[in-house]
C-alpha cells in the first residue's frame, strides 16, 4: 500500500468525506475549522486541538478534556524497514485526578475499540474488505448502553461489528 494512499485517509479526518473515523458507531469527529494547526474540537466529551499537522503524513491532537488527561494523541504514516507502509496511532497520556481513576474503567476500554473500528475503516477504503474485523468486548457493549443517553456520546448505532483486530501492512 503506498504511504500516500494511507496518508490520504488522515487529511480527510473530521471533513465531510472523513473516510477515516468510524462515524457510524461513534461520535463523529468534528472540529471549529478544515483539519490543521489549531483546529478545535474533538468527539463526543474527549477535546483537544491540532497541536501539529503534516498533510499526508500525520496529524498529532493535544488533549483538553476530560479533566485530567495531559498529553496527546496522533496518527502517523510510517515506511517500516521492510518497505511496507503502516498507519500508527500513538497516545501519549499523563493521567491526573480524576483520570487516574476514569481512564482505566471507561476511556481506555472505550478508547481501544474505537481505534480498531477506525483501523478497520482504513482496511476497508484501501482494500475494499477487513480481513478479520474488530469486535467489541462485553465490556464495551456494556458501556454503550449505559452511556448511550449521555447527550456527550451520541452514539449513531449500538450495533456490534464483526470480529477481529487488524492493523494496516
Amino acid at each position: 500500500m503506498s504511504s500516500e494512499r494511507v496518508g490520504e485517509l488522515i487529511d480527510t479526518l473530521s471533513g465531510e468525506d472523513d473516510r477515516l473515523w468510524p462515524v457510524e458507531a461513534w461520535p463523529a469527529l468534528r472540529f471549529d475549522r478544515p483539519l490543521g494547526v489549531r483546529a478545535t474540537g474533538g468527539h463526543g466529551p474527549v477535546r483537544y486541538y491540532v497541536e501539529t499537522c503534516e498533510p499526508g503524513k500525520s496529524v498529532r491532537f493535544r488533549f483538553t478534556a476530560p479533566r485530567g488527561f495531559d498529553g496527546f494523541h496522533e496518527f502517523t504514516v510510517r515506511t517500516t524497514e521492510a518497505g511496507e507502509t503502516e498507519l500508527e496511532h500513538l497516545m501519549v497520556l499523563r493521567l491526573r485526578h480524576p483520570a487516574w481513576c476514569t481512564y482505566p474503567l471507561l476511556w481506555r476500554p472505550m478508547h481501544d475499540a474505537l481505534l480498531e473500528d477506525c483501523l478497520d475503516r482504513a482496511e476497508r477504503e484501501l482494500t475494499g474488505t477487513v480481513g478479520t474485523p474488530a469486535r467489541w468486548s462485553p465490556y464495551v457493549r456494556l458501556l454503550r448502553n449505559l452511556i448511550s443517553g449521555n447527550r456527550f456520546f451520541r452514539f449513531s448505532a449500538n450495533k456490534v461489528p464483526p470480529r477481529s483486530t487488524t492493523a494496516i501492512r
